[in-house]
């Protein structure tokens, strides 16, 4: 989610993911193909992101004339995030626990807080459908990789993977982006999603992030999955302008352990 006014939030709600329709495109067959992989492996890597954690360093700017950075503040966190399935529905719990917090602003000038970015890769979870249309879009190389390109476009009317909330309301947000996808094991190495020019009546002009994935391998492993690297958020109201740049890094097992004691009387 995110939050760039006091009292103003944005939220990734974790509905309406799909594949979509692809008609009959001549290279239907080749994204329908793709689109399973890459739903293979989303709902695989769902449980592996669940058992992991890292360190968040979170750098937040504000912008102002010709985007110079007025103000910067970094923090580092312990990150974690919980996504679980009940009933057919994901749910999204991230935990943050400050390792080093920015200082305050002597000013009281607000900051955008962006959380739930790096989980975009659900719009390829296939638990749902026909919230999306997808399409082919050439091939790029990524870390050495050739990637297919695949744009995305959220349906109308139908339930947006991210909503805007303010003053106790929810505004779904018309994503539009594209995704770079392994063709032979689904995995997905870049998502770019924005929105604009559809909540500027609530004081959205526009909202646009960048996820990057890395290969990260576990001893205990032999499947190694693409965890977010880098995820950047930039959001612009009318009248102000941010950039959050999240980076993600040291990731590890996440472990559980309890201590038993029996006291004597």
């Amino acid at each position: 989610m995110a939050q760039w006014q006091r009292g103003a939030q944005a939220v990734l709600a974790l509905a309406g993911l799909c594949f979509g329709t692809t008609g009959g495109a001549p290279d239907a067959p080749r994204l329908d193909v793709l689109l399973a992989r890459a739903g293979n492996q989303v709902s695989d890597f769902v449980e592996q992101f669940s058992d992991v954690k890292c360190t968040e360093l979170v750098r937040q700017e504000k912008l102002g004339k010709d985007d110079q950075v007025e103000l910067k503040e970094e923090s580092t966190y312990d990150y974690l995030v919980m996504l679980t399935n009940s009933g057919g529905e994901l749910s999204l719990a991230e935990s943050r626990l400050p390792i080093r917090a920015a200082k305050p602003d002597k000013k009281n000038r607000s900051m955008l807080l962006s959380n739930g970015f790096a989980t975009l890769f659900l719009v390829f979870h296939p638990l749902y459908a026909d919230s999306f249309k997808f399409a082919l879009a050439g091939e790029e190389s990524v870390y050495g990789h050739v990637m297919n390109k695949v744009s995305f476009q959220h349906v109308p009317g139908t339930r947006s993977v991210a909503a805007l909330a303010l003053r106790g309301r929810e505004y779904p947000l018309e994503l539009t982006g594209m995704a770079w996808i392994d063709p032979e094991t689904g995995s997905i190495a870049r998502i770019e999603a924005g929105s604009q020019d559809t909540l500027q009546d609530v004081g959205l002009k526009s909202l646009h992030s960048k996820i990057e994935f890395a290969p990260v391998p576990f001893a205990d492993s032999k499947t190694v999955y693409w965890f977010p690297a880098q995820a950047s958020v930039e959001v612009e109201t009318p009248r102000q302008h941010w950039r959050n740049v999240h980076q993600f890094t040291a990731y590890r097992k996440f472990t559980v352990s309890t201590e038993e004691q029996v006291i004597k009387k």
